[in-house]
């Protein structure tokens, strides 16, 4: 690359700091833009990447020939940094297209889907690390086993989360790749569902050599010139699927692995719930078309801690539980809670949401209440606008009034520690993709002093 001087323009996204961080170790000169501090944040800073909370373009490095921009469409286009790069001649491109440049010439493992990509791309890093083969990765989340969203290999093997967001996963063009799940979502990007699928099916076309599905997605050798192999949790019509699941008393499965080249028996999952078993197929699948020695994929599988924020268990003891999930959209949180309730059985399950965008709350405000309603007690919260203006007319409450859960309250998340200091708690849940993570410390701390 002809650059000395990485710059980023939302670095303290979860995909835009991986990027930042492969850049540093490579030795360029990272810095860049975000609008408040985090712990990926402070991170980065620890890691000597310079970062800014103001929108100021004196932090811009002054030499254009010299710069590359890279910026995140959750950026606002009337930030003044963006606008300065834009008109000043600096080269500013996606980070998607950032991601797609440093896979080429590499095998690239991409793991694309509405729902599971996170959990599934850091469980194929995990086993090829554990088994010795390593990778580099750039994930959609924080590895509980390395305490990073990024790994770093000396080989040329690249494990890659897919976003569909901003048909960002079309800059890939990876050797393998597994679609978890095509359902509606970014209904702002796409329009409906028709369209949903139209770029997944675009990311199949991309897939040069094995394309792992799950079963029953429409997905057909029309759409891709790979080979198309299917998983599944335990339907045997798929190429990969489990038999003989059990569940200890703490919510952990162990199954067996059917697979086109035999079985591999007795597989403990190291993380939460029959959801990531499915997310364990999948991981399985890909690493064994890989090559991977299907022993080293069993051993790994039992010793994954899972990613930050997924099934995220805090506190799991008699009598109390806590449990922190990213789930944002209906269809995870069913399956989140499904999960849960099937390791749990008979227990009272309270779940903290706070919805994530005015769009998506718009969009899917009935199928948000008929989620949450398989819940015990819901403790509703105001949206999370993120990269939005508000909607007239759009709030929690158009989600609230149709929730038929026994009990149900909204209120401001300035009022959520006070409420929960009160409650009689047995399985606590926190969900959402906004700024309910910056309670996981507070709730833990309290509940903690219970036990």
């Amino acid at each position: 690359m002809a650059y000395s001087n990485i710059y980023f323009i939302g670095i303290g996204g979860i995909g835009m700091s991986a990027i930042a961080r492969y850049y540093k170790f490579k030795g360029f000169s990272v810095g860049g833009y975000d609008r408040t501090p985090s712990d990926l944040t402070r991170q980065l800073e620890k890691e000597g990447i310079a970062v800014h909370y103001e929108d100021d373009i004196n932090y811009i490095p002054t030499r254009v020939e010299d710069t590359l921009v890279v910026y995140t469409p959750a950026v606002p286009d009337s930030l003044k940094e963006l606008q300065y790069v834009r008109e000043n001649g600096y080269r500013v491109i996606k980070r998607s297209r950032m991601l797609g440049e440093i896979t080429i010439g590499q095998k690239c493992l991409a793991v694309a889907g509405t729902h599971g990509k996170t959990t599934t791309s850091t469980l194929i890093a995990h086993i090829l690390t554990e088994s010795g083969e390593g990778c580099s990765a750039f994930l959609g989340g924080i590895s509980k086993n390395y305490g990073t969203n990024l790994l770093m290999s000396e080989n040329e093997v690249v494990v890659a989360e897919a976003d569909e967001y901003d048909r960002s996963f079309l800059q890939l063009h990876p050797d393998i790749s597994v679609i978890t799940a095509m359902d509606a979502d970014h209904l702002d990007i796409y329009g409906d569902l028709a369209h949903v699928q139209e770029a997944f099916r675009q990311f199949a076309s991309q897939t040069k050599k094995i394309l792992i599905a799950k079963l029953g997605l429409p997905l057909s050798s029309e759409d891709t010139c790979a080979r198309i192999l299917r998983y599944h949790l335990n339907d045997s019509a798929a190429d990969y699927y489990a038999s003989d699941m059990k569940a200890d008393s703490y919510g952990h499965f162990s199954y067996d692995l059917h697979y086109p080249g035999g079985v591999i028996p007795a597989i403990r999952v190291g993380t939460l719930g029959w959801v990531n078993v499915e997310n364990s197929i999948a991981a399985a699948a890909v690493c064994l078309c890989h090559g991977v020695n299907p022993d080293a994929v069993k051993k790994a599988i039992g010793t994954f801690k899972g990613a930050q924020r997924r099934l995220d268990e805090h506190i799991n003891v008699p009598g109390l539980t806590y449990i922190d999930d990213y789930a944002h959209h209906p269809t995870e949180l069913t399956t989140a809670i499904s999960s849960i309730r099937e390791i749990f059985p008979g227990r009272k399950v309270t779940g903290v949401f706070q919805p994530h965008l005015y769009t998506r709350t718009r969009d899917f405000a009935h199928e948000f209440a008929k989620a949450l309603s398989r819940l015990d007690k819901v403790i509703l919260l105001d949206i999370y606008p993120a990269r939005e203006e508000p909607i007239p007319g759009v709030t929690s409450d158009i989600i609230f009034k149709d929730i038929t859960a026994p009990e149900k309250v909204l209120i401001r998340k300035e009022e959520l520690m006070d409420l929960l200091a009160k409650e009689k708690l047995d399985v606590l849940v926190t969900f959402g993709a906004g700024n309910i993570d910056r309670f996981i410390g507070p709730i833990k701390e309290m509940l903690s002093a219970r036990i």
